[in-house]
């Protein structure tokens, strides 16, 4: 399972997470090379855990491969005892519980901490680990309408609009991940672990980025504009004689050279569209101005046309269009791993590319507690001992 020439090799990771958020964070480190352990609870335990859906199904194999599968029912004494014996040996413990449940479990940062001072454990949680909502069950779209997500997306008028992906439990697990490279670096220096934590509403309030800082700075509100960017004018998206183009040119230069790909120069000398602060005051008109021009020709051919002049813009398309493209083709972002029962599939790929140290896409997931006697066997336990603890529904 590990491969020594990958560049998070030295670590192990316990994974306790569930649903996206917190696998999120922990594909992270199984794909670059951790030794990741998913613990789950047995079935027998009647504990619902996150991997309900079939080991085939799209989920499972989007966020758990790479990893080794054990089954362990953390709510009875000897299997807590296992996995802190576990804990001793790790770096890196991941949970996304609500933020009372680890502590009922007795499983939390301080519990692990007191076996092992060196362990970085990390948690995502819904709302914060304190708070006068932080007990309450959090999933990605209640994020995106707490933190006013919902009501700049979609067009004006049109009412809030989710994100079309769990941005929230993406944005969340990613920053975790990058939460608890840092203690992992800090680590190098102090000899210690640390508790790292964030949440969906953090991340996702992190993610509004400069709307955000529209408001904390101006008090200016941002509110929907649908596909138009809200500071940049032109930009959105722009009928053509076969569909639509996506076209960004609100800078100076970038509109002057926009003008100039369209061949329509009377657009410079209107003074209506002088600056961006005008162009945003007659941005209806100055849309469908465009959009008259660039409705007489294909949409293939003005792409070619304004990417000559140095504008961006591009097709909007389909995801299977997206996958047949062949750039993204190029970019290896659809990479096989073997299935024992499907055989070759292809899962969505790393966006980060290392020259040295590149990522492999090594094992598919494990079947629920896949690798539970091969885990418990280098714990020290021999045959005998993980068939009681199987007859006692401990694993």
């Amino acid at each position: 399972m590990q491969n020594h020439s990958l560049p998070l090799s030295r670590f192990k990771v316990l994974d306790l997470t569930r649903a996206r958020a917190g696998p999120t964070a922990v594909r992270q480190f199984a794909d670059w090379g951790a030794d990741v352990i998913k613990i789950e609870a047995p079935p027998a335990s009647g504990f619902s855990d996150n991997m309900a859906q079939p080991r085939g199904g799209y989920e499972a194999q989007n966020l758990h491969r790479n990893k080794r599968g054990m089954t362990l029912n953390l709510r009875e004494e000897k299997g807590r005892g296992i996995f802190f014996r576990m804990v001793e040996g790790a770096d890196v413990v991941i949970e996304n519980y609500r933020p009372d449940v680890k502590h009922r479990l007795g499983v939390d940062y301080e519990a692990c901490r007191a076996v092992n001072p060196r362990i970085v454990y990390g948690s995502i949680s819904g709302f914060g680990q304190e708070g006068p909502y932080s007990k309450r069950p959090g999933l990605d779209m209640t994020a995106q309408g707490l933190s006013g997500l919902m009501s700049i997306t979609g067009k004006p008028g049109g009412g809030p609009m989710r994100v079309g992906i769990p941005l929230a439990d993406l944005s969340a697990g990613f920053m975790l991940a990058q939460g608890i490279m840092i203690a992992l670096l800090e680590r190098e220096v102090s000899g210690e672990g640390q508790w790292v934590h964030t949440s969906l509403l953090e991340a996702q309030i992190q993610m509004m980025d400069f709307q955000a800082a529209r408001y904390l700075l101006f008090e200016d509100v941002p509110v929907q504009q649908g596909n138009n960017h809200p500071t940049f004018l032109p930009a959105g998206v722009f009928e053509t004689a076969d569909g639509q183009i996506i076209i960004q040119s609100g800078p100076q230069h970038l509109w002057e050279r926009l003008v100039g790909a369209l061949e329509m120069p009377e657009l410079l000398e209107n003074p209506d569209y002088a600056s961006v602060p005008k162009r945003f005051e007659n941005k209806e008109v100055l849309h469908e101005t465009i959009a008259s021009r660039t409705k007489t020709k294909p949409g293939a051919e003005w792409i070619e046309i304004l990417n000559e002049a140095g504008i961006p813009c591009g097709p909007i398309y389909t995801v299977d269009q997206t996958f047949a493209d062949p750039q993204v083709k190029g970019l290896n972002m659809s990479p096989e791993v073997e299935h024992p029962e499907m055989g070759p599939i292809k899962i969505v790929g790393q966006a980060v590319k290392l020259t040295r140290t590149p990522q492999k896409m090594r094992n598919s997931t494990p079947e629920v507690g896949e690798h539970t006697a091969e885990i418990l066997k280098d714990l020290g336990y021999d045959a005998e001992a993980i068939s009681q603890l199987r007859d006692k529904g401990i694993v």
